[in-house]
């Protein structure tokens, strides 16, 4: 039994480092934390097609897809404020301000789950 569950955990830290090394390759975090919120929101390139998005999803009333996309957004936004980045002071993670972080993330996780799987159409 034993070597099953290591078989099991060894497959798995395969994948999570081989997730790690995609985005080492890509500086993924590092594209998502530079960018510049001002800018995408003014450039025609991202908002013609945004705001035709949005005008489908209010002609077509699905409401669960604009909450799911606007709880998103504010996700993103989140994480880019002053209050995110003193999370980690130094080498120290502040425990009294992750928690309300977790709970958070976790409500804005089981909602969405709610809207998708909980309710009917």
């Amino acid at each position: 039994m034993g070597s099953i569950t290591e078989g099991f955990m060894e497959t798995i830290d395969s994948i999570f480092e081989k997730i790690g090394v995609l985005l080492e390759k890509t500086h993924l975090p590092e594209q998502i934390s530079e960018v510049d919120f001002s800018g995408l929101f003014t450039n025609p390139w991202f908002l013609v097609p945004f705001i035709a998005l949005v005008a489908y999803m209010l002609y077509k009333q699905s409401f669960r897809d604009l909450t799911i996309m606007a709880l998103l957004m504010g996700a993103w936004y989140a994480s880019g404020t002053h209050y995110m980045q003193t999370l980690v002071v130094g080498e120290e993670l502040q425990m009294n301000k992750v928690l309300p972080v977790l709970f958070g993330a976790a409500g804005v996780l089981g909602f969405i789950i709610y809207l998708l799987f909980g309710r009917s159409d």
